[in-house]
């Protein structure tokens, strides 16, 4: 685990040093509006420590898993902020560029407000 990488994108919105649209700041986790939204409500949950995908993250043992279970409980406060709680939402977690991830920093999307497609992609 990095605590946090100067070029990264997303360690610089956890710092508070790149502007986003919070919706939940906590000691380990943020939660910001996506710039580009794939649904209605489209979240981002990133831990504020630095790990370059979910792989990374579970790879990492005990404290990787500890804020693995934080990431996911943070989705369901989002979706429950965001009032989809009820009518669904999806997860997604993109590893490595074949799965669509576009930022080396493990980060969850929070996807609803409207009815997802199977299969995705």
């Amino acid at each position: 685990m990095i605590v946090s990488v100067p070029e990264c994108l997303f360690c610089g919105i956890a710092a508070g040093d790149v502007p986003a649209t919070k919706v939940a700041d906590g000691e380990r986790i943020v939660a910001f509006r996506d710039i580009n939204p794939q649904a209605p409500v489209h979240v981002l949950v990133i831990p504020r420590d630095h790990y370059p995908n979910v792989a990374a993250l579970v790879a990492a043992g005990d404290p990787g898993k500890g804020l693995l279970d934080e990431l996911i409980a943070a989705a369901g406060k989002v979706a429950a902020a965001e009032g989809i709680e009820d009518s669904g939402y999806r997860v997604v977690f993109n590893t490595g560029p074949d799965a669509g991830q576009s930022v080396a920093h493990v980060h969850a999307h929070v996807l609803g407000g409207r009815a997802m497609a199977w299969p995705p992609g």
